[in-house]
């Protein structure tokens, strides 16, 4: 039978494990540390940005409200911001990669947009409009900044989804101005890879169509009904166009806004909004595919321009399209419809 050491060694030895211990922990707590470092210098270096403000200069519309700070400045040091913003999104086929390809995206010499939609965010950000403008609407192209020094040509009768093409980012939201008379508060693109991996990361969507689809370009075939769909189902939905309908455009916008609503649907069941795990695998997903203006380049701003839509819900969204008409002279392209397109901009200043 052993004996227990004499009294005067045992504070040693527990000085001695409470100072691994306090080693241990300060290692942890460092490593922790660097982890958190790390994966948010990754999110930041992930994201393309542009500066479309330094771009286009002062010759905008007017600012609609400053994004206020709140009522309970007094309660945060940093409240979350609640006025009211137009965000130009883009979806894009234009990044290059096998993954993309293979999603039916495009190389680096087809960049294309064939998503476009002003997102119109209250006072209080409680309540959304999302306003799709078709990429067939004909429209005046103005002439564009470019990286170099130079500009774009300026073009009548233009396919809105060329100023994309033509001019990148910066073009296109200066188109977006040009017809609807908003500012632009931010910008927002991501390509078809993103969009697909973060519906996988969301756990899939579900959507109810009213008709059957079976388009051969996108891959999509599905019954009319309900259906939970993965990334690469939503995103075939999301570009479906000649399964449907009159096989135009006008049909295919109808499907996104149902995809719209189903992805808050989502969100709101995850908890995406309210949990920081669950919100930086949903970033480290989608950010690697992500273009933004500089005000939404790092992990830090998107955060709080993502928690500050904790009170949206799907039913407070109102999607729609802005009103068209055949073009005249080219019954496969649309013109805004006036006076209806006028007011609806109206409506989002």
């Amino acid at each position: 039978m052993g004996t227990d050491p004499p009294t005067e060694q045992r504070p040693h030895r527990r000085a001695r494990a409470l100072k691994f211990a306090g080693l241990a922990l300060a290692g942890a707590l460092a490593l922790g540390a660097g982890a958190a470092g790390w994966a948010y210098w990754q999110l930041g270096d992930n994201i393309t940005s542009v500066d479309i403000d330094s771009a286009l200069g002062d010759d905008r519309p007017a600012r609609g409200t400053t994004p206020g700070q709140g009522a309970s400045a007094s309660a945060s040091a940093s409240p979350l911001p609640t006025g009211s913003l137009n965000i130009l999104v883009l979806g894009s086929d234009s990044r290059s990669g096998g993954e993309n390809r293979a999603l039916g995206g495009g190389d680096s010499g087809g960049a294309r947009s064939d998503t476009a939609m002003v997102v119109h965010l209250d006072a209080g950000r409680t309540a959304a409009t999302v306003v799709s403008i078709p990429r067939d609407t004909l429209v005046d192209r103005p002439a564009c900044p470019l990286p170099d020094g130079g500009s774009t040509r300026p073009a009548s009768h233009a396919m809105f989804n060329s100023a994309y093409e033509v001019g990148g980012p910066v073009c296109a939201v200066k188109t977006a101005e040009l017809l609807t008379d908003v500012r632009m508060d931010h910008y927002v693109e991501i390509d078809f890879t993103g969009f697909a991996r973060l519906v996988d990361v969301l756990g899939g969507v579900t959507v109810t169509t009213d008709e059957d689809i079976d388009d051969d370009r996108s891959h999509l075939n599905l019954e009319a009904g309900t259906h939970h769909l993965d990334g690469t189902e939503a995103l075939a939905l999301a570009r479906t166009r000649y399964g449907i309908g009159d096989s135009s455009d006008l049909g295919r916008i109808g499907l996104q806004h149902t995809l719209v609503k189903a992805l808050l649907d989502r969100i709101g069941k995850q908890g995406l909004l309210t949990d920081p795990v669950k919100l930086y695998e949903a970033a480290d997903a989608v950010t690697s595919s992500l273009t933004t203006d500089t005000g939404l380049d790092s992990p830090a701003e998107l955060n709080r321009f993502a928690r500050s839509l904790q009170g949206l819900s799907s039913t407070a969204v109102t999607t729609v399209m802005m009103p068209v008409v055949p073009a005249p002279w080219d019954a496969d392209r649309v013109v805004a419809d006036q006076p209806e397109a006028d007011e609806l901009w109206a409506s989002l200043r």
